[in-house]
């Protein structure tokens, strides 16, 4: 009987870890998925906020909610202001593309690229706020690249010049080049004194 109950105990405690397991996992991705709606309505509003009140084109208005995201993401910006006056002409605009968005990382095509300019509040809250430049390619209503005048970018692993190598190494080459023409000025010098001694001698 004991051998039997056994097993049955360690099943018992296998199924409820798994279900605990189950719940946890659940639990989580419901915690994501509310954390992701969230964000999205978050960034409804703003557009709905932007085209409603500002009067904004909706592709512009998109592009001025992902920036607004984004910079509030970085170390340096509390959030971006965008003011009505960043929707007007020379702040936002629309520009047929049909191109790569960049040269870079993002060559993707796009058929627009939509451009517009908010302000940066700073962490420290200066009195001045940054200028930042948002640029958004789209194909349709879809982005599909984004970029920004990011103050803080993604730091980078410092190399050592290779030109600072080469020079040297060039340098000592040409040292060493030098160094054996002296030495052959030195043993041709020497040949033509012995070879005089030994004339001299022999008309001796």
């Amino acid at each position: 009987m004991d051998s039997i109950q056994v097993p049955r105990r360690l099943l018992r405690l296998v199924g409820r870890l798994v279900a605990i397991a189950s719940v946890a996992t659940i639990t989580s991705a419901l915690c994501n998925a509310a954390a992701i709606a969230d964000t999205l309505d978050d960034r409804n509003e703003l557009v709905n906020h932007f085209v409603t009140d500002f009067n904004a084109n909706p592709l512009v208005a998109d592009c001025a909610a992902h920036g607004s995201f984004v910079a509030s993401t970085s170390t340096a910006f509390d959030h971006v202001e965008f003011p009505a006056s960043s929707f007007d002409t020379a702040h936002g605009s629309i520009v047929p593309w049909n191109d790569s968005f960049d040269d870079h990382k993002q060559r993707i095509k796009v058929d627009n690229v939509v451009t517009v300019e908010g302000l940066g509040v700073t962490k420290e809250g200066d009195t001045t706020p940054s200028t930042l430049k948002f640029r958004c390619g789209y194909v349709g209503s879809q982005m599909l690249a984004f970029g920004w005048n990011d103050p803080v970018p993604a730091e980078r692993p410092r190399a050592e010049p290779r030109s600072g190598h080469s020079a040297r190494g060039k340098h000592s080459a040409a040292k060493g080049k030098g160094g054996k023409a002296v030495k052959g000025k030195a043993s041709a010098s020497t040949t033509k004194k012995s070879s005089s001694s030994k004339s001299a001698k022999k008309s001796h």
